[in-house]
């Protein structure tokens, strides 16, 4: 007796049960959670309630294409009491000049700190943070990338929503700016990657352990930052933006993410391979630099993101049930997706490139901060043991 179309059967029925079960779960999950999560660029949000001193934070290395538009973007800013402190973390380019060059015409506005040296033991992106925070003199301290441009009103509304709402950290998702279709696919890819991985909608919910944040713009009471430990308990993490969420909502504090159309954006990432090449730094990272996990991730990955479509051309007769739910429910992430970002419902047909690249992103993540002991990021190699025993 051959027994091995029976055990292909087999195999195909219960991978696509599992599938579609998990992506048909996920999509209904997300259909109804994301409509908790708040859009500040709402008209009940447009407040000019009382303006609590903000010390807006912005580290930059080598970042002399991008800096001049971000913190041109912040001196606009139509709030009453804010500083703005720029950190110049041992750049080789001109962004120091840059920065410089605005602080002189900002009325004081904006402050320039300049590091020539990495104390040993520390990142360099945590250790620009946490030494501008030292000089920060604001009740919120927001800490924001060199190529975010802001809308005047963003801040504004941040702070009338976090206020409101007892806010202890906020963390906005901007939109992305996307240029050719390479970006849109990675970038549609990545964001259907994040929602199977965290839930935004439960970020607000002291009972749940989810927890958000984002370089883009972290802001947080600086009460509770000293009471987490400010950014020496992150002193060698490589996804400190995330890792400072987290400390949050270890900590008991209330955090809060929401929509921010139209009032930040970024263009995060240069062409498809463009993805690759920023995410190798911190891909394995979350795999707490452990191959073994990193393993278990891809092969997560290729199950999740691959098989659905090889299922849906390669199972036999109704064994293509499961993976044809599993396709359908990828669409309509895609299709609610088009509703707030500029990609079409069509690039689910691209998903599969997508995936292969950013299963690749992963490997190549792990398998080059093996080969060279550690991570390298703009011309600073920091050890693979330091980073393992300074993970949160």
């Amino acid at each position: 007796m051959n027994l091995q179309p029976f055990y292909a059967h087999w195999f195909y029925w219960t991978a696509g049960c599992i599938l579609g079960g998990i992506w048909l779960l996920r999509l209904v999950e997300t259909a109804f959670g994301m409509r908790q999560v708040d859009d500040i660029s709402q008209p009940q949000w447009d407040l000019k309630t009382p303006q609590p001193k903000v010390s807006i934070i912005v580290p930059a290395l080598n970042e002399e294409a991008n800096i001049e538009a971000g913190l041109v973007s912040l001196l606009q800013l139509d709030y009453a009491d804010y500083e703005i402190i720029a950190v110049n973390d041992r750049s080789t380019d001109r962004t120091g000049k840059i920065m410089d060059s605005i602080a002189s015409a900002s009325n004081g506005k904006l402050h320039v700190i300049h590091i020539a040296e990495l104390p040993p033991g520390w990142l360099g992106k945590p250790h620009a943070m946490w030494k501008a925070a030292q000089e920060a003199s604001g009740d919120w301290l927001l800490f924001t990338d060199a190529d975010v441009i802001y809308r005047p009103d963003a801040l504004r509304r941040a702070v009338a929503y976090a206020e409101a709402l007892l806010t202890d950290h906020l963390t906005l998702i901007p939109d992305m700016e996307m240029r050719n279709p390479g970006e849109r696919m990675m970038l549609a890819l990545f964001s259907t990657f994040f929602i199977l991985q965290y839930r935004p909608w439960k970020v607000a919910d002291p009972a749940s352990r989810e927890y958000m944040g984002g370089g883009v713009f972290n802001m947080i009471r600086r009460s509770v930052y000293e009471r987490i430990g400010t950014f020496k308990a992150l002193r060698m993490e490589v996804i400190e933006d995330m890792k400072l969420g987290k400390l949050v909502k270890q900590n008991g504090f209330f955090q809060r993410c929401a929509f921010s159309p139209g009032l930040l954006r970024i263009h995060w990432v240069t062409g498809a391979l463009g993805f690759v090449r920023n995410v190798t730094k911190n891909f394995f990272a979350f795999s707490q630099f452990q191959w073994w996990r990193a393993l278990l991730s891809v092969a997560g990955l290729i199950f999740v993101l691959l098989l659905p479509y090889v299922g849906a051309v390669f199972a036999p007769g109704w064994s293509k049930l499961g993976f044809v739910l599993a396709l359908g429910s990828i669409f309509c992430f895609y299709l609610g997706m088009s509703f707030r970002a500029p990609i079409s419902p069509l690039y689910v047909l691209t998903h599969p490139i997508g995936a292969v690249l950013l299963i690749y992103a992963m490997l190549r993540s792990a398998c080059v901060t093996l080969w060279n002991g550690g991570v390298t990021w703009r011309g600073t190699k920091y050890p693979l043991e330091e980073l393992r025993k300074g993970l949160v």
